[in-house]
């Protein structure tokens, strides 16, 4: 495996500082932003929303990065992220405001305008049961002085910050409550709590309101609202989830009878010459699709270091995309870096409204025989089938390059997925 930018940078940092050996014997290593400068922006090394974007040393000696002051940063064993509830949740149906030409939901394209569409839609003030919301804070900040204690391997690590930078995504002030937003319009499984936390002790430190951290998550038309709270001001780890509600803008009605009708009219494809995909989750190959929409070409360094994808995550949803021919392969023409683009057929499917679109996945999905035999199968037993009963429909459906019958079983969990999530669009 290549090693990222990142990767090598960081090798020679905590070569020349000794990291590794200040962290075991004095239980953290202090380096500022010049120390990592010498090596490579100190920006791009040390922003990691994910675990699967921290470079492999962290990884290996189980160290995480915290800022503490405008150029300063203490590195330690500390436990800085939280995993996301995956339990699935009821979809709320809004409506969007028709008059607007400024602002379209189907065709968001950064945090920002996810946070937008959320206000004027009024999903953040049914979320807070605020009747009047009025955007207040965003944008950067500095983090003011405060202290705090967070988990790590020795116990308690007590952290000291002064005027280090913060940035909010958006602020909304009620009545009885200031609203503090972290919005990201793309899929993943953990979250730096460090993006929540700082904010939230700079406003509840300066405001006699009730200080709620949320966060938003916006992709293929769906607004995913979590709100936490911190039980310990003082506390790092003290972080649990008080509520989380999904929200849809509603374009129609999308029922059994619909993905039936898909189901008997799509022509079956010819099975590519491409990897069948081992990418259990649809909706991360759709927001995968979503970026690209949004940035043209992406290199795979850029999916893997920005989007919590590790190596072998990339490459599995680039070929799940290029499986559906959603997705191309290629090289960008300044840096001859492999990376990514939607293919035309791609392109249309996002040029449409989202009800629609969701209807073109399934048809591109439906078209590849062994999804198609697995869901008729779906229908006739009420249930999902065996992974055994899928393996035996694979085996009979010429897939590329298959042998094994680990990989068969392997691969059988990304068919599963992807029915369940056709099941999921169905209306209640």
């Amino acid at each position: 495996m290549n090693k990222s930018k990142n990767d090598s940078a960081w090798e020679e940092i905590f070569n020349k500082y000794n990291i590794v050996e200040k962290v075991i014997n004095e239980g953290h290593a202090l380096i500022t932003s010049t120390n990592i400068n010498e090596f490579r922006e100190a920006r791009l090394m040390t922003k990691f929303d994910h675990k699967s974007q921290l470079p492999q040393l962290f990884i290996d000696n189980n160290l995480s990065i915290l800022p503490t002051s405008r150029g300063g940063y203490v590195i330690g064993n500390f436990e800085t992220f939280s995993n996301f509830n995956t339990e699935d949740i009821e979809t709320t149906s809004i409506e969007f405001p028709t008059f607007l030409e400024s602002l379209d939901y189907r065709f968001i394209t950064s945090e920002s305008t996810a946070i937008n569409c959320a206000f004027v839609s009024k999903i953040l003030h049914d979320f807070t049961d605020e009747d009047t919301l009025l955007p207040t804070v965003s944008g950067r900040m500095s983090s003011s002085t405060f202290s705090f204690k967070i988990n790590s391997s020795n116990g308690l690590f007590n952290v000291d910050v002064a005027n280090s930078q913060i940035e909010i995504d958006g602020g909304y002030e009620g009545e009885n409550s200031l609203n503090l937003i972290e919005a990201k319009n793309y899929i993943s499984d953990d979250f730096l709590v460090r993006q929540l936390y700082y904010p939230y002790k700079l406003w509840n430190d300066k405001i006699s309101k009730r200080v709620r951290p949320i966060f938003l998550t916006y992709t293929n038309g769906t607004f995913h609202l979590r709100e936490y709270a911190f039980t310990d001001n003082e506390r790092y780890n003290s972080l649990i989830l008080v509520k989380q509600k999904k929200y849809v803008v509603q374009e129609g009605t999308f029922n059994i009878e619909i993905i039936q009708e898909i189901s008997d009219n799509t022509k079956i494809v010819a099975e590519p010459e491409i990897p069948f995909p081992q990418a259990d989750n649809f909706e991360r190959v759709i927001n995968l699709c979503e970026l690209l929409k949004q940035k043209e070409f992406i290199t795979k360094e850029e999916i893997t270091q920005n989007y919590d994808f590790d190596d072998r995550q990339t490459d599995y949803y680039i070929n799940a995309g290029r499986y559906l021919k959603l997705v191309q392969v290629g090289r960008e023409p300044i840096n001859n870096q492999i990376g990514c683009f939607l293919t035309p057929k791609g392109k249309d499917i996002f040029n449409i409204n989202i009800i629609d679109r969701q209807k073109e996945f399934v048809k591109v999905i439906l078209s590849h025989l062994p999804f198609h035999k697995t869901l008729k199968l779906y229908f006739e037993q009420g249930e999902m089938p065996t992974k055994d009963a899928i393996v035996e429909i694979m085996k009979v459906s010429k897939l590329y390059k298959i042998g094994s019958n680990s990989t068969y079983f392997r691969r059988a969990s990304t068919i599963s997925g992807w029915i369940n999530w056709i099941m999921k669009q169905i209306e209640e």
